[in-house]
């Protein structure tokens, strides 16, 4: 088949928009990446990738880069279809959104929605308004609020921002985990000095293998067509971080909570939600919603689901046949680099032991960026962790 679209992905600085431009450029679609720097761009290194440009940064100079996408755009016969590869870049898509929908192909079709889902605070509103359950949270700026987290959340707690890109980018944690009220006011009075917007939330209790994941796809009418499910072995940082060794397995409970949520707030396009199984209760909490393709997405293409050749696809010709994975295949994902701290600190808190971790070893692993067929991406971050080992040292 004769692909006449360009995919455009945001970013081949990370593992993502490595495993995205790998996904369309095994199909033979030609593929083009954009960064804002050349520095450790290690997914340019795939072969599968046509071109890699160096447009202007997104954050620093947003008016710039919309100028240097939409003149992209201009010079191609047909419009490309953009791909995000991380949050930062799903916020400029939903800022520019009327522009770049003019000049290029991608499945929401409301400005600010992507953002909405994002944000913790009206994602939960969301939830609540479909009978999902999520935490008991409280905003950072109701009155009372030490009394309100001492009788209705307690401690330990977390605190968790609205916006976590831009959460991530200043403090590096997703969240701040507090174990009393001193803590509370030290990290709300810094949050609220840098102008973060907060919440403060209930952590679920119950190990890593209680954490969840549904990827799905939803069409244009926004009916899920294509989804699988996982659970969070390790992550990174420990409790409240990224996968870093995941295992596709099918959890119907999940796919019946999820599928009428997503359907339900008219979402389109690729999404996964995270959720937790409380240990004492059974109930599963809603944790967050990611919008855009997520860190295991090799290991669900090996599963058979190609989300970014779904989303392609639909873009420009026709959506592929619904698909859905309701059996466990045994795949899991691995992120060795940061899986070794991981491990390290698993073991230090004791929340794992030795044969746990021997017990979780599977032979059918796909690595987030190693390929024998596409050897040079990994060798070539092999060598940044090394420059990276030996600078600290």
């Amino acid at each position: 088949m004769e692909y006449k679209n360009k995919a455009v992905v945001l970013g081949a600085n990370y593992y993502i928009g490595l495993s995205i431009i790998r996904c369309l450029g095994r199909e033979g679609i030609h593929v083009s990446a954009i960064d804002y720097t050349k520095e450790d761009s290690y997914g340019s290194k795939t072969k599968y990738l046509k071109e890699h440009l160096i447009a202007p940064h997104y954050g620093r100079e947003p008016e710039e880069f919309l100028k240097f996408l939409i003149n992209y755009s201009k010079k191609q016969d047909h419009k490309p279809v953009l791909f995000p590869s991380s949050d930062p870049y799903v916020e400029f898509i939903d800022k520019y959104f009327y522009e770049l929908k003019e000049y290029f192909l991608f499945p929401m079709d409301r400005k600010g929605f992507w953002s909405e889902v994002m944000d913790k605070y009206t994602m939960s509103l969301l939830a609540e308004k479909f009978n999902v359950k999520v935490p008991e949270t409280i905003n950072s700026k109701e009155e009372k609020l030490k009394e309100r987290v001492n009788e209705e959340i307690g401690y330990p707690c977390i605190i968790k921002p609205m916006d976590s890109a831009s959460f991530v980018r200043k403090y590096r944690n997703k969240v701040f985990i507090i174990d009393n009220e001193d803590e509370l006011m030290e990290k709300v009075n810094m949050c609220h000095k840098d102008n973060f917007e907060i919440l403060i939330q209930r952590i679920i209790p119950g190990p890593e293998d209680n954490c969840y994941c549904y990827d799905a796809y939803l069409n244009q009418d926004s009916k899920v067509t294509h989804f699988t499910t996982a659970y969070k072995i390790r992550q990174w940082p420990i409790n409240f971080g990224a996968s870093t060794y995941a295992k596709q397995k099918y959890i119907k409970e999940i796919h019946d909570i999820c599928k009428p949520f997503l359907e339900g707030i008219k979402f389109k396009g690729f999404s996964e939600i995270e959720l937790k199984r409380d240990e004492n209760t059974g109930i599963i909490y809603l944790i967050e919603v990611n919008v855009r393709i997520i860190n295991f997405n090799e290991m669900l293409y090996n599963c058979g689901l190609n989300f970014p050749y779904i989303t392609y696809m639909e873009m420009t010709d026709k959506l592929p046949q619904p698909k859905s994975v309701e059996k466990d295949l045994g795949y899991t994902f691995l992120y060795m680099y940061e899986d070794l701290f991981a491990v390290k600190e698993y073991l230090k808190t004791g929340q794992m032991n030795i044969t746990k971790i021997i017990k979780d070893i599977s032979f059918k692993n796909v690595a987030s960026t190693w390929s024998f067929s596409d050897p040079m991406p990994g060798l070539y971050f092999m060598t940044m962790a090394f420059k990276r080992f030996l600078k600290k040292f």
